[in-house]
């Protein structure tokens, strides 16, 4: 393959990992809204959106595939082309439900089954790109401009978790306050969203470099196996294994409860629901473009904002002497979602600023989680390693989630807020022990060290 000379990374990284986070936004983000907004109960909400997780979780198992068969550059342009067409017929095969059954939240999840079998499939094609995108951004850069892209690669793909939860979900919003047809609305998003891929699509077939390095790696399946084996096995034969799949399955369960239902919690009714003769809290009653720019758009960037002043933080302290602080701050900001059930406040200055403060704390809190994790997969086999390390992080938010809805059926937002709230006792339980356990120096770039005492 001839390789395309001249090509800066500023043409084609930002493009890239915008590109990225789009289809991961739309499956595991706005599909929850899309759902709400459609009259799917919670409990069926929860569960199937739940499922759209499991491409994440599963991505390791052919991820060497995507080594042997094709190119990098080949896996990216296939998949943003896939995808692009998977939301063309997700805009054509969108049902339509009554608004009388929207407004009863009657709409049963069978309604939307082509819709979740498209979303499963843009889910697969999603993860096989982020695979690709991270596999040809290291083929196509030396060690220096890797290095120096890094971060422009970081907020490109935060700019597209803005537009995806915030600007598209505003765009419903708006449209739907206009118009009042909700199915509507989201074709409309839906299409605004297939146009961005479509162009970047065109853009990236003939604008991303063609490095001589971009080949399939020349090894059997058998082989592929055998790597895949010896990746597992040392893996599970780490010291203190058990103890980091506890950390990473129970450290934010919390927060897998709380992430399934933030968004319907928002838009549900205020009136106080009656269920088998009791009296059950509603929702907040905001708008759609409400919630875009509320939780989508000023909530997310709380939530980078507080990732990255906890990179800061964690870069300066070391995990050890940060790991309770992040803790504390990824657990105790979810208590205002309690509050928020049970005052029900109109302001929007108090409810945004309640959610801000929760995004901005999970941010920081979750630092603390990816460092570990980069840290537990030091190692020959690092890169397996961390990959198995985002899966048993996959795990953590789907467990919960499987469950999330039914609960809040039974019990009401308020009581399952307090629920959500309780499983942050998991959090120190599991901290407490990593901490204990955690060595006094952590790496932090290959061959250097920094004092966690």
């Amino acid at each position: 393959m001839k390789e395309i000379k001249n090509i800066s990374p500023w043409a084609w990284v930002p493009t890239l990992y915008f590109t990225e986070g789009i289809p991961y936004f739309l499956v595991n983000s706005i599909s929850v809204m899309l759902f709400a907004k459609m009259g799917v109960p919670n409990d069926q909400l929860a569960f199937f959106t739940t499922l759209l997780y499991f491409p994440w979780f599963l991505k390791g198992l052919w991820s060497p595939f995507v080594d042997i068969i094709r190119t990098k550059r080949w896996w990216v342009v296939a998949m943003q082309a896939l995808m692009t067409a998977l939301c063309v017929l997700l805009i054509v095969t969108l049902p339509s439900p009554d608004s009388q059954t929207i407004a009863a939240k009657a709409t049963s999840v069978g309604t939307f089954r082509w819709t979740l079998v498209l979303f499963i499939i843009t889910a697969f094609a999603s993860a096989t790109h982020d695979i690709a995108a991270d596999g040809f951004y290291m083929l196509a850069h030396d060690g220096k401009s890797q290095a120096a892209f890094i971060g422009i690669r970081s907020t490109f793909y935060r700019i597209a978790a803005v537009f995806s939860q915030g600007v598209l979900v505003y765009i419903a919003g708006r449209i739907e306050e206009t118009t009042g047809n909700i199915p509507l609305s989201w074709r409309v998003t839906l299409g605004v969203a297939t146009v961005i891929l479509l162009c970047v699509t065109l853009y990236h077939i003939f604008l991303l470099p063609k490095p001589a390095e971009d080949q399939p790696r020349n090894v059997q399946g058998k082989e592929v196996w055998h790597e895949l084996g010896e990746a597992f096995a040392t893996f599970f034969t780490k010291p203190g294994v058990w103890l980091a799949i506890a950390f990473m399955l129970l450290y934010r369960l919390s927060e897998g409860f709380l992430v399934k239902l933030c968004m319907p919690f928002l838009v549900d009714s205020r009136e106080t629901l009656l269920r088998d003769g009791q009296f059950i809290g509603g929702g907040l009653g905001l708008s759609t473009e409400t919630v875009g720019l509320l939780y989508g758009t000023i909530g997310v960037i709380c939530l980078l904002a507080g990732g990255i002043l906890g990179g800061i933080y964690i870069s300066r302290r070391g995990l050890k002497r940060s790991l309770w602080l992040m803790a504390a701050a990824l657990t105790l900001p979810s208590f205002v979602y309690v509050w928020l059930s049970m005052a029900q406040p109109e302001s929007l200055w108090l409810i945004g600023s309640a959610i801000s403060f929760e995004n901005f704390g999970y941010g920081f809190g979750f630092t603390a989680y990816m460092m570990y994790m980069m840290h537990f997969s030091e190692g020959p086999y690092k890169t397996s390693h961390y990959a198995i390390c985002t899966a048993f992080m996959a795990l953590s938010m789907m467990i919960p989630g499987f469950v999330a809805g039914a609960i809040e059926m039974a019990v009401g937002y308020t009581a399952f807020f307090w629920i959500a709230n309780a499983c942050s006792l998991t959090t120190f339980i599991v901290t407490y022990f990593v901490y204990r356990n955690l060595s006094p120096t952590l790496p932090t770039k290959e061959g250097e060290e920094t004092q966690n005492n």
